[in-house]
């Protein structure tokens, strides 16, 4: 399997080459008031604002630096418990923050193993491989997000929707 590597403080990590809808340079994140910390903010990409989860805070509680090799990755959030019969039933896309994220690695999805520690309250860390370089860690983008959080990034429906437009006021 294709995965993209990336670092955070030495550690290596590994994302599901599939998962990935592009790689994008760094750009402005615009923050987002209300959010836990690891939300980074959100960007606009193709006209539509994309929510930013910022790996190193989730992880290591500190923001990703601004590094050459800091990548803005975009993925689909896969939440199972996707409501079908909703009107807006396209794929909602999510940018991960991503440090030294400038590699790919061919690694055998029969190498990687559970690491021997529970992590329940980091349940997208997976398992992991050891080559030459140590250990990678998969990461499990499908567990990033609770529900609780996916519900403010994605609300159903989306709470703008229902908004009461400027003429409704004057009346």
């Amino acid at each position: 399997m294709l995965f993209l590597v990336f670092e955070l403080d030495g550690e290596r990590y590994a994302l599901d080459a599939r998962e990935i809808v592009r790689v994008l340079p760094l750009q402005p994140v615009r923050a987002f008031a209300g959010t836990p910390p690891y939300i980074a903010g959100v960007i606009d990409h193709d006209g539509a604002p994309v929510p930013v989860v910022d790996l190193a805070m989730l992880a290591l509680g500190r923001p990703s630096r601004a590094l050459m090799s800091t990548r803005l990755v975009l993925v689909n959030d896969r939440d199972g418990a996707v409501d079908t019969s909703s009107v807006d039933t396209s794929p909602r896309c999510l940018a991960l923050l991503l440090e030294s994220a400038t590699r790919t690695q061919t690694i055998a999805a029969e190498a990687f193993a559970e690491g021997g520690i529970a992590t329940p309250e980091a349940r997208w860390l997976g398992p992991v491989a050891s080559d030459a370089h140590g250990f990678v860690q998969w990461v499990k983008v499908d567990q990033l997000l609770d529900a609780r959080v996916r519900a403010l990034l994605f609300p159903d429906p989306p709470s703008w929707r229902g908004a009461a437009t400027p003429g409704e006021f004057a009346r």
